[in-house]
């Protein structure tokens, strides 16, 4: 996404940047904010422990961690769906923005690359009330988000080269640092449940 939205390509389909990718923040955070207001709303009549939602989330992130690695051959469930790029020159780009930013920020209707992304929405649905959700749901939406505001400065596609160079360098990276940080807040998650 980060390569998508950027002032260049902006500017070469006569949209201002800053509008759309403001409306791609506000869809993100909007549509983040509602899928999580519904599975906490949803998940309220469980009434679940502090306990309980910590030992439900040490287990989903654990899962979560053992999928991501593949153990045992496990594959990530996921639809092989992209948003649909075609919009960007059919549609302004608010309306564009904003519909990218509100299926980005869903995370499961397009291409799902972490388990976490299941995670987020389990403990969203475990938090105990809708409000709480809306608040998980809001923080990943803008997780997902803000990242675009590191290409405010690409203006030439020298620049834009760059920063699909910088992606590919701290992909693994940044999937080991995801991976580790999983298992951390898993085992840290069970032992909280267990006390």
């Amino acid at each position: 996404m980060l390569g998508s939205i950027t002032p260049l390509g902006e500017r070469g389909r006569g949209s201002r940047w800053g509008i759309t990718v403001s409306a791609y923040v506000i869809g993100s955070a909007l549509g983040g904010a509602a899928l999580g207001a519904a599975l906490g709303w949803i998940g309220s009549p469980l009434a679940l422990s502090s306990a309980g939602r910590l030992g439900v989330l040490g287990v989903g992130i654990a899962i979560g961690v053992a999928f991501d690695l593949g153990v045992a051959g496990l594959q990530l469930p996921t639809t092989h769906r992209q948003v649909d790029e075609t919009w960007r020159s059919q549609y302004r780009g608010w309306v564009w923005g904003l519909t990218f930013g509100v299926q980005l920020a869903l995370g499961v209707v397009t291409v799902v690359t972490t388990a976490m992304v299941y995670v987020t929405w389990l403990a969203a649905l475990v938090a105990g009330s809708a409000a709480a959700g809306t608040l998980i749901g809001l923080a990943f939406g803008l997780a997902r988000a803000l990242p675009i505001l590191s290409v405010a400065r690409v203006r030439t596609s020298g620049q834009l080269l760059g920063v699909d160079r910088t992606l590919q360098r701290f992909a693994a990276p940044a999937r080991r640092v995801t991976v580790a940080a999983g298992a951390s807040i898993a085992g840290l998650a069970l032992i909280g449940a267990a006390r």
